[in-house]
């Protein structure tokens, strides 16, 4: 469904700001400690079984640096319509990493997609200049080594969602390639990072004001419509995400629509920050449908 969420404005003081931005204390399933262990086992198994069942290729450089890596997973028959995904994972720009995001592969490898995972200099180690930077020159590099593919798509979730969004608004003219993307999902991002500029969340983070401004996807609107007019996103928030999060998705979302971008809004039943990614392990879940559906695999 595409209709507009019921999201309330919230004037956050800072302790409130603190439990906006924790998403592990919304689900409604678990403890806030347990759904993130919960969180990291579905992710943990299910790449498990994504390189137990799929061809793969691990630890493919795209550059110099220790995480400057990528996980390729291949369908078994390849075939001239060859659509390719990007995933970018989440872990607040601070903790998981591509050796748990594999787990989205069997089902789109199953119906003839390649998928990607990427690998990046999460915080302390590395800052957001150089994420956005990593996860930039990844897409350069895929673009380089996969020529033949019948087209690029980009998927991410909460700051991998953050980082998608960011490498729809590059100027490529840098990078020596200009890559046509052809679709995002973008599920529970933060598309305004001057927010968590207060929270625990920054606290390895270290961002200056300025810093996250230059890294705001909703501050690059204008880039994005030059960069990526021709890309049907889809901008998608768990039912159970905080009214900070779901707020952050409805304002970007509708940013995204008054630019005249193809964009559409899922507002995700039954699902909290966490199971809302999970799930994609699924082939009958909604969003791996509509994954689907959006390269012409469905």
């Amino acid at each position: 469904m595409s209709s507009r969420l019921s999201t309330h404005s919230v004037t956050c003081f800072p302790q409130e700001l603190e439990r906006q931005y924790s998403p592990s204390r919304w689900s409604l399933r678990m403890s806030a400690d347990d759904v993130i262990r919960a969180h990291v086992a579905a992710l943990k198994s299910g790449t498990e079984k994504a390189r137990a069942v799929t061809q793969t290729l691990i630890d493919v450089p795209y550059g110099d640096g220790d995480r400057e890596k990528l996980d390729v997973y291949l369908p078994s028959s390849p075939s001239p319509d060859l659509p390719l995904v990007i995933y970018l994972h989440g872990g607040y720009w601070q903790f998981l990493s591509k050796d748990e995001s594999g787990f989205l592969a069997p089902p789109l490898v199953q119906k003839g997609v390649v998928v990607v995972a990427v690998g990046y200099s999460t915080a302390p180690t590395g800052n957001m200049d150089l994420m956005v930077s990593q996860v930039r020159r990844s897409v350069a590099c895929v673009i380089q080594q996969y020529s033949h593919i019948s087209g690029l798509y980009l998927c991410g979730h909460s700051a991998g969602a953050h980082l998608a969004a960011m490498v729809l608004s590059t100027d490529w003219s840098e990078y020596d390639v200009s890559p046509q993307i052809k679709g995002a999902l973008l599920v529970s991002g933060v598309y305004d990072l001057q927010p968590i500029l207060s929270t625990y969340v920054n606290e390895p983070l270290k961002m200056t004001g300025e810093v996250a401004l230059r890294n705001s996807p909703s501050h690059f609107l204008s880039q994005l419509k030059v960069s990526s007019t021709s890309c049907d996103i889809i901008v998608a928030v768990a039912q159970n995400d905080s009214p900070e999060f779901r707020k952050q998705s409805e304002e970007y979302f509708k940013a995204l629509e008054s630019a005249g971008l193809a964009v559409s809004l899922e507002d995700v039943p039954d699902t909290d920050h966490f199971s809302v990614i999970e799930q994609l392990a699924d082939e009958h879940y909604s969003l791996t449908q509509l994954l689907l559906k959006m390269m012409g695999k469905s």
